[in-house]
This record gives C-alpha cells, sequence and structure tokens, in this order.
C-alpha cells in the first residue's frame, strides 16, 4: 500500500522546496508533491521535480562501477566491483602523493545536491589528507561580492514577505522556469493588493511574459539602469532623506556622483527608452511597498558583482527597508548558523595548502602555471555532484585536460554525464530519495531534513558511504568518517543549538528567518557603524581589482565589436536544471534541442530562417545549434537556453566551448553572459 513520505528537493535552486513522495514500494516511488503546510513551497514545485519518478527510476541511471577499457572519451566500459573499484582509487591517489606530493590530487564537487552531508564529505577528506582545496566559484561568488559589499551580510526581507507588497521587482531572474514558488507570492500580493510585477532581463523570459512591465536592456547594463533610477528618485524627491541619514554611508558623495548619470545617459547605454527609465523610477519611487527580488543573471558577467551593488543600493535610497512586503533579497544564506565543522572536516583546514578556481579547471588541468602556483599538475581527481565538462566555461580546454594520460579520474555519478565519458572510473551514486541528508535554503528560510524514502537503486551508493570507504582505504583518520550520515546530521543539529535529528524528522522543518527588523537591517547594516556602503571597500572581499569606486556601468569584459558583432547569453532552460534532468526524456522532448534565439530583423539580415544549422563562434571556437527568429531580444543580442549534454550539440561541443574562464572581480567567478561571437549559417 503506498504512502507519502516527507523529504525535500536537493537541487540547486534557491526553493529548495519541502516535499511529500509517494512511496510505492521498498524500492519505487509514485507521485512527488510540495508539502501545502510549509508557509513556503505552500504545495506548489516545479515540473521538473513532480516528474522525478522518471529521473529515479530512468533506464539510463548507471547500474554498477564501470572501468573504462578503451582510450578516453571512447565510451568502452566493463563493470567490475566497488571493492575493486574503490581500490583503484585509492591506490590512484596514494601514487599521485608518492610522486608529488598530496596537492597533486584534486576532489572536485558542486551543488548537484545541496545536501549538507551528501556535499560536504568530500571536503573532509580533502583537508584530512591536505589535498588541493577548491574554490568554488562558478556560480554564485560575484552575487555574492556584490550584496555584500553594501549590506555586510548575505540575508533579507523574507520572502514570504512578498505577499505583503504592492510592487515587485524581478531583476535578472527567470523564477517561472527556475524557482516557481517566488510566483505563488507573487501572485498572492497580485491578487490581495493589486501589485505590480516589473521584470528586468535581457530578453522576454516566461516571468517577463507574465510581468506588468517588461524593462529588455542590453546584457551587462544594469548598473547603468540603477543609477539613472537613482539620479530621478534623488531629482524627483523619492529619495528617503530621513532614511538615509540614519543608515547610510556616503549618500552625498553618490548623490554628486549620480549627476551625470542621467536617463539621457543610461538610454545610450542600456538600448532602453528615456521614458521607459523614468517611468520605472517613478513607479519604484512612488511605490513604498516595493519588494527587490534579485537572481543571478546580472552577475554572470565581467562586471557582475558591481552591477549587483549598484542594484542593491535602490531599496536604500527609496527607505524600502522601512516597510513590510518593502526592501529586497538575493539569498538568505547568512541567515543559518549551522555548524558544519564536522560534516566538512573543518577542524583539519588548512589554508596554507593551494586552492584552485574551480570556474578555471580547463586551465588547471592543462598545467597553466598561473593557476597550479608553483605546485605540481594534477594527477588523480575524484568528481561528485558537478559535471564540469559541460557547466565549467572554456570546455574544450576542460577536455584536452581529461584527455591527459597522466591523469586519473574517477566520477560518482548518476547517470553518464559528459564528464564521467571522460573519465577512467565511473561509480553509480544514490538520488536524495536514497539516502539521508539535511538542507538550507538558498532563496527562502527553512532547515528540511530529508530521510531516505526508498532503497538504493541497483548497485548505487551514497557520496558519505563512498568517502568513508576511501578514507579507510587511503588511512585518513576523523571521527565524521566513522559516523552514518544520520549520525552526522544529528550531531551538526545538535552542537547549531537545533532540535536533534529525530525532533527534526518529527518537525520535518526548523524556519530560521530573524525577527522583521533584523531581516530588513532595522538594528543596522552588518558594518561596525550599522551604515549600508554606496561607496564600498572592494579591495576586503577580492584580490582583483578594476571596481568602480560608486555605483556606476562598469563595461563588461567581452563587448561585441565588428569582429564579434553579437552578445551571447547562455541562460537557464525551464525543463533543465543546470544539467541534471537533461537526461530524461520528457525534458528532452519539452525544450526539443539546442537552439538560439535571435531578432527576426538580425536572421533577416543573415538569410536565416527558422530551423537553419547556425554556427556561433570566437576565438575559443566555434559550436552549432539551431536558428529561431524572436523578438523578444534586442538586436545584436543572441541567447541559448539550457546547458545540453555536449553530445546533444551537432559537432559534440557544447555551449560553454565560447564562454571565457577569466575569473570577475573582486572574488571570481565565471562570466557566462559576457560573450561576444559571430554567427553565420552552418
Amino acid at each position: 500500500m503506498s504512502s507519502y513520505q516527507p523529504t525535500a528537493c536537493p537541487h540547486d535552486c534557491p526553493s529548495t522546496c519541502a516535499l511529500e513522495v509517494e512511496r510505492l514500494a521498498p524500492d519505487r516511488i509514485g507521485k512527488v508533491r510540495g508539502a501545502a503546510d510549509n508557509s513556503y513551497t505552500a504545495g506548489v514545485i516545479c515540473a521538473k521535480v513532480s516528474r522525478y519518478a522518471e529521473r529515479v527510476h530512468s533506464p539510463d541511471r548507471l547500474r554498477t562501477p564501470l572501468l573504462r577499457t578503451g582510450p578516453k572519451g571512447s565510451g568502452q566500459w566493463a563493470p567490475i566491483g566497488w571493492d575493486q573499484a574503490l581500490d583503484r582509487v585509492a591506490d590512484a591517489f596514494l601514487a599521485a602523493e608518492r610522486t608529488y606530493g598530496p596537492e597533486a590530487v584534486w576532489p572536485y564537487f558542486y551543488a548537484g545536491t545541496m545536501g549538507l552531508v551528501q556535499r560536504g564529505g568530500i571536503q573532509r577528506l580533502r583537508h584530512v589528507k591536505g589535498y588541493s582545496r577548491q574554490t568554488s566559484t562558478v556560480c554564485d561568488t560575484p552575487a555574492n561580492m556584490g550584496w555584500l559589499a553594501g549590506h555586510g551580510d548575505i540575508r533579507g526581507t523574507d520572502p514570504r514577505e512578498m505577499a505583503e507588497s504592492d510592487l515587485i521587482v524581478n531583476w535578472g531572474g527567470n523564477p517561472v522556469a527556475t524557482q516557481v514558488n517566488v510566483m505563488t507570492h507573487v501572485s498572492r500580493a497580485r491578487k490581495g493588493r493589486g501589485a505590480k510585477l516589473v521584470t528586468i532581463d535581457p530578453y522576454r523570459t516566461g516571468t517577463a511574459e507574465v510581468s506588468d512591465l517588461h524593462l529588455m536592456l542590453r546584457p551587462g547594463t544594469d548598473g547603468a539602469l540603477a543609477c539613472a533610477v537613482m539620479h530621478v528618485l534623488f531629482k524627483e524627491g523619492y529619495a528617503d532623506r530621513a532614511y538615509l541619514a540614519r543608515f547610510a554611508a556616503g549618500t552625498e558623495r553618490l548623490e554628486e556622483h549620480l549627476e551625470s548619470r542621467t536617463p539621457e545617459w543610461a538610454a545610450a547605454v542600456t538600448g532602453l527608452t528615456v521614458e521607459e527609465i523614468t517611468g520605472f523610477a517613478r513607479l519604484y519611487g512612488a511605490t513604498k511597498r516595493s519588494y527587490l527580488r534579485v537572481g543571478y543573471g546580472l552577475t554572470r558577467s565581467h562586471n557582475g558583482a558591481a552591477q549587483m551593488h549598484a542594484v542593491s543600493c535602490l531599496p536604500v535610497v527609496t527607505g524600502a527597508w522601512q516597510q513590510r512586503g518593502g526592501g529586497g533579497l538575493y539569498c538568505s544564506s547568512g541567515i543559518y548558523s549551522l555548524d558544519r565543522t564536522l560534516a566538512e572536516g573543518l577542524d583539519r583546514l588548512d589554508t596554507r595548502v593551494r586552492s584552485f578556481d574551480q570556474s578555471r579547471i580547463g586551465a588547471v588541468l592543462t598545467g597553466d602555471p598561473r593557476d597550479l602556483k608553483g605546485g605540481p599538475p594534477v594527477t588523480a581527481m575524484l568528481i561528485q555532484n558537478t559535471n564540469p565538462a559541460a557547466i565549467c566555461p572554456d570546455s574544450a580546454r576542460i577536455r584536452e585536460g581529461f584527455l591527459r594520460e597522466d591523469l586519473f579520474v574517477a566520477v560518482h555519478e548518476q547517470f553518464m554525464t559528459d564528464t564521467a565519458l571522460l573519465a577512467d572510473l565511473v561509480l553509480p551514486a544514490t538520488t536524495f530519495l536514497e539516502h539521508d541528508d539535511i538542507y538550507r535554503g538558498g532563496g527562502q528560510s527553512h532547515i528540511l531534513i530529508g530521510r531516505k524514502v526508498i532503497e538504493p537503486q541497483h548497485e548505487s551508493r551514497e557520496n558519505h558511504w563512498v568517502i568513508q570507504q576511501l578514507a579507510r582505504r587511503l588511512g585518513a583518520e576523523h571521527p565524521g568518517f566513522g559516523m552514518s550520515a544520520l549520525e552526522i546530521i544529528d550531531a551538526m543539529l545538535v552542537s547549531s543549538g537545533l532540535p536533534d535529528a529525530e525532533a527534526m524528522t518529527e518537525q520535518r522543518w526548523h524556519d530560521a528567518q530573524p525577527d522583521f527588523e533584523t531581516s530588513h537591517f532595522l538594528k543596522g547594516f552588518a558594518f561596525p557603524d550599522g551604515r549600508f556602503r554606496f561607496a564600498p571597500d572592494w579591495a576586503a572581499l577580492g584580490p582583483y581589482g578594476g571596481m568602480p569606486e560608486l555605483p556606476d556601468h562598469m563595461p563588461p569584459a567581452r563587448e561585441a565589436d565588428a569582429e564579434h558583432p553579437f552578445r551571447l547569453v547562455t541562460a537557464p532552460a525551464r525543463q533543465f536544471l543546470n544539467t541534471s534532468f537533461s537526461e530524461t526524456v520528457t525534458a528532452q522532448r519539452r525544450e526539443g534541442r539546442p537552439t538560439v534565439l535571435l531578432h527576426s530583423e538580425d536572421a533577416g539580415g543573415l538569410g536565416l530562417a527558422e530551423g537553419d544549422a547556425v554556427r556561433l563562434g570566437n576565438p575559443q571556437g566555434s559550436v552549432v545549434v539551431h536558428a529561431k527568429p524572436f523578438d523578444g531580444v534586442p538586436r545584436g543580442v543572441v541567447i541559448v537556453e539550457g546547458i545540453w549534454p555536449n553530445t546533444a550539440f551537432v559537432e559534440g561541443l557544447g555551449i560553454n566551448t565560447l564562454t571565457s574562464p577569466e575569473p570577475i572581480p573582486p572574488a571570481g567567478g565565471a562570466a557566462f553572459h559576457d560573450t561576444a561571437v559571430w554567427l553565420r549559417r552552418a
């Protein structure tokens, strides 16, 4: 007889939904639904996760450990047993250590699961053994730095307060596709208060389609728009000067600086009209309960951190932080105080060990001296929870690195991803339904426990077990290696002053949202003087310079030019989540194939019709996709949605062949949307 079991979504989406999963048998699930009694999830989940039975029971799940038998990347494999497979991994790690020292081993991971135990255990092995560290930059570092620069902490208005707003500004996100729960609370505000939704994005996304106003600006010009809006706010009396006097530093300098940042100036930069800029500024200034919901999109450019900071200044200038349903949110990570010492082995962390930028994996694996930092080459890797051959920039160079004969790579995965195809050994991994873990929200405020719902499929093993087994073979000693995942969860909760694992399982989640005044920074921003910083100390946040002293338009690094006249944006696809779900039949059918959206006049000028094969290129390489004329994009801008597997492209080269791994200042990050390309018929 079936029953519904509580758990939480592990995927790298800010929602971290509370779920209820139908268990049909000890090893089989049925329907997946959102928990109606969770105040954020509110019974609503995305279509991707509602179809999770298709993913967990896919015939393409990896079933047993596989050893490469042919050339690297040939797809020739032979099944082997788990003990033999783990012995091979350990032998490769020990050989690398004997030859070059422990820094020749690079455990590599990211956010395929957001569970703190199953994701973090690889860190414990790294720290105990002294393997090369990882600086995780590929997703949120520029956004984090931009928000921290002004606020001093990564938190903001409770997202459930959107239901009490009169204006929601969705800037740089597409929640219809990537965080559907935002739209639940937007809908409540629209129905209950007549609230308006404004979307600011370089193309007409699903969210833009249902918005009251869409500002379709050029990619990488968000900072200019924010400055012009603030110019109007000061000029036309919308700035809350009493609030600024109490809570902001550098207001006079900012206002003087903005004198020349007029709507006319911004129109020339952004491609918007003066009327669009002025109209939005007046709407925002006149609406006290305005909620700024900032996404990641505007930060995936060389000027991303600067743009985030400029945009985040808006609710400070108007004093919207004082209002219920006002202020803003980028991420809630700063509200949690979970003690991850045991899970990640932070008590064994040695910051003298070199750390590689995960976004620059191609440069690391091909031996760029700047990245190796005077140390040995990487000759052994274990990869969990990520697919760098597809998701990281400069993917042709990444492939070159993986094909080195002196590099051993083991990939622990659920499916045969692009990265797994380039490995020496592939290990089958559990999904979140087949192990215990604990999660924290990014775009909401709950800590959620996820207990195992069904038994592992085939011979799949959880990350935690694999790390334990390798630690035993490698002579790595730490209390966490002798504990079950649930025991680590229990210890983490207790040491964090929270209910233990048994109590958390009973109550299902814990709401960590601070009180109204803390959430709205009404006790002060997180600096010694309690004031927001219009002129941040960028040098304190990272080593890369070139940041504007005050909010401004910081030009992108790769502007379009005569040889590369188009700006490429690699936006998320509705049916995929990074590369997760790209392996399911329904998602593939609904997305179709890799496609480039370009303005119909640009298509006409190139003699292209819908469905024509098109080659996009720049000095890093070229890829072939199919054209789709679309007037919901500015001229000179092209959009390729979704991180498709490289194998889905005509020539086997994915879209990140074209993106640059050069770090975003001040602290790094991948500039996926800062790419200039040429385009022609294939």
